[in-house]
């Protein structure tokens, strides 16, 4: 089993007080903060990952688990985080390009 403890800056947020910080929390930081930011994200996620995997694999559960109960996998939680972040990029793509949904350009 391993751990899936929020990080910082997640680890201190008051969820009930701000349930949308995420989406103004960053508004004042320069780009360099905000890479930094991410930077120190992406190096602890990766960390976390390479020892989890080395600790169990794929299928492995984790010691955190959801409201009804059960405990999700750390191969489900690569899978719904990859998902989400796709989704974040095509909303990013869709406020480029215009476009909506899967149809190619014409």
């Amino acid at each position: 089993m391993f751990d899936r403890r929020p990080s910082p800056p997640w680890d201190t947020v008051d969820w009930d007080s701000g349930p949308d910080w995420e989406w103004r929390t960053a508004a004042a930081n320069s780009p360099e903060e905000l890479y930094t930011l991410w930077q120190n994200a992406v190096d602890r996620s990766r960390a976390l990952v390479a020892e989890a995997l080395a600790d169990g694999g794929l299928d492995q559960l984790s010691r955190r688990g959801r409201p009804d109960g059960g405990a999700p996998s750390l191969r489900r939680i690569l899978i719904e985080e990859y998902a989400r972040h796709v989704g974040h990029a095509d909303l990013i793509r869709e406020s480029v390009d215009g476009l909506v949904g899967e149809d190619p350009p014409r």
